[in-house]
C-alpha cells in the first residue's frame, strides 16, 4: 500500500512585492500600513476624548508629538536589542535608519509615544491618564493594521505547519529589496513548506484586545489609566505565547527570546498598576475658553472682518481643563452650567492653618491687652500712695511755719 503525500489542502499566499515605484518615489506597503494604523488610532482616540469633554482636534496636537516619538522609540528598541545587524564586523550602521525595511519594536513605540503624548497633554492641559485611557482600544487596532505590513515583507512567521492556514513565504531578493527572488523562468522562489502566520495571530489577538478594552471599560467605567493598563495586560499575554512560536532571528536570555521576558515583565507591571490604582473615571470641562469676537458698537461695517465671517466660526481650544465627576459633566453638557470648583485637600489644610493662626493671634492680642492694663493699674496704685505722702509732708511744714517759726515782717521799721 502506498501512502499519499502529506500535501496541504489550502495555504495562505504571501505577496511577492512590497514596494511599488511611483515615478522616482518608492511606495512601501509597510509604511502604508503604519500610516493607516496611525489614522485608525487617531480616529478612535478622538472619539473617546470628545466623550470625556476634550475639544475637537486635540488628538492631532497629541499625534504631532506622540507619533514621531513613538517611531523613534520603536526603532531605538529594535536597534538596541539587535545590535549585531547594524554594528560590529558585519554590521551596516546606516541601515539603522531604514525603518521602511521593517524593524520597529512595539515596546519602544509605546514608551516613546507615551513620552510624546505626555508632553503634548501638558501643553493642552489634559491629564495624561485621560489620554492613555482614550488611546487604549485604538492602539491595538493600529498594531493589527501594522502587522499586515509584515505580511507584505514576508517576515515574522513561525515554524512549519500543515494547517489549512499555513503561510507560503517568499525568498526575498537581497539585491532588490521589497521584491521576491525569482528563478530563471521568472517565477518567485518560495521557502519549502508552510509556516505559522504569527503576524496574523497577533493581528487577530490585538483586535480581540481592543474589543475586551471597550467592553470592560463600558461596564466598569475604568479611569486613572486603568483602561490602558488593561490593554497592556491583554497585549502582553498574547505576545508571550505568540513570541514563543516565532522562528526569526532574535537575542536570547537563558535560552528564551528577549521579547518573551519583556512581555512577562511588562504584564506584571501593568497588572500591579491595574490592581493598586483606584478611582472614578475622569471627565473634563474647559477652563479659560476665549470669548467669541464681538462686532464694534455703532454698526461700523468698515471695522468688521467679513472674511472671517464668511469662513465661519473656528473652534478655539481652551486654555486648559478641569476634572469633574461624571454627574457634573452630564449636568454641564445638558445645561451649560459650570459646576462650582470644590476645594482641594491642600486648600482645606491651608484654610485650617490660617484659621488657627488667626485664633492664636487673637488670643495673643487679648492676653497682651490684659497684661498691659494690669501693669497700668499697678503703676497707678503705686504712684498714688507716694503722692499722698508728699502732700502730707508739705502740709506739716506749713503748720510749723504758722506756729511762730517764721520772722515778723515789720520789726525794723
Amino acid at each position: 500500500m502506498t501512502l499519499a503525500p502529506m500535501t496541504p489542502l489550502a495555504a495562505l499566499p504571501s505577496p511577492g512585492t512590497a514596494v511599488w515605484q511611483l515615478g522616482p518615489v518608492p511606495i512601501r506597503a509597510y509604511a502604508l500600513c503604519i500610516i493607516v494604523g496611525i489614522v485608525v488610532a487617531c480616529v478612535v482616540t478622538e472619539y473617546r476624548l470628545r466623550r470625556r469633554g476634550v475639544a475637537p482636534g486635540a488628538v492631532l496636537d497629541i499625534a504631532v508629538w506622540a507619533v514621531p516619538a513613538g517611531i523613534i522609540g520603536a526603532r531605538l528598541y529594535h536597534v538596541i536589542t539587535s545590535p549585531e545587524k547594524y554594528f560590529g564586523a558585519d554590521g551596516q550602521p546606516l541601515k539603522a535608519f531604514a525603518i521602511w525595511e521593517g524593524g520597529l519594536g512595539i515596546w519602544g513605540a509605546v514608551a516613546g509615544g507615551a513620552v510624546g503624548a505626555w508632553f503634548a497633554a501638558r501643553q493642552l492641559g489634559i491629564p495624561f491618564a485621560v489620554v492613555a485611557d482614550a488611546l487604549a482600544p485604538g492602539l491595538p487596532l493600529a498594531q493589527a493594521v501594522g502587522r499586515v505590513g509584515n505580511w507584505f515583507n514576508n517576515e515574522l512567521y513561525g515554524g512549519r505547519t500543515s494547517l489549512p492556514w499555513g503561510l507560503e513565504v517568499h525568498v526575498m531578493d537581497p539585491d532588490n529589496p521589497g521584491h521576491a527572488l525569482r528563478d530563471d523562468a521568472g517565477n518567485p522562489v518560495l521557502q519549502p513548506g508552510l509556516y505559522h502566520p504569527t503576524f496574523l495571530y497577533e493581528a487577530l489577538w490585538n483586535i480581540g484586545v481592543a474589543a475586551l478594552v471597550l467592553v470592560l471599560d463600558r461596564k466598569l467605567r475604568l479611569g486613572r489609566g486603568r483602561a490602558f493598563a488593561l490593554y497592556v495586560m491583554g497585549y502582553t499575554a498574547g505576545r508571550f505565547w505568540i513570541e514563543l512560536m516565532r522562528t526569526d532571528e532574535a537575542n536570547h536570555i537563558l535560552g528564551v527570546r528577549l521579547n518573551v521576558w519583556t512581555a512577562a515583565l511588562v504584564f506584571l507591571g501593568a497588572l500591579a498598576y491595574f490592581v493598586r490604582v483606584r478611582g472614578p473615571r475622569e471627565y473634563l470641562i474647559p477652563v479659560g475658553t476665549p470669548a467669541a469676537p464681538v462686532p464694534p458698537a455703532g454698526g461700523d461695517v468698515s471695522q468688521v472682518d467679513l472674511s472671517a465671517r464668511e469662513a465661519g466660526a473656528r473652534p478655539v481650544a481652551p486654555e486648559g481643563y478641569r476634572v469633574v465627576s461624571e454627574e457634573q459633566f452630564r449636568t454641564y453638557r445638558e445645561t451649560g452650567e459650570v459646576p462650582a470648583e470644590e476645594p482641594s485637600a491642600t486648600d482645606e489644610a491651608d484654610r485650617d492653618e490660617t484659621d488657627a493662626t488667626d485664633a492664636t493671634d487673637e488670643t495673643d492680642r487679648i492676653a497682651t491687652g490684659d497684661a498691659d492694663r494690669a501693669a497700668t493699674d499697678a503703676e497707678g496704685v503705686e504712684r498714688e500712695p507716694a503722692g499722698e505722702v508728699r502732700a502730707d509732708e508739705d502740709r506739716a511744714d506749713e503748720d510749723r511755719a504758722g506756729a511762730g517759726g517764721a520772722r515778723p515782717a515789720d520789726r525794723d521799721s
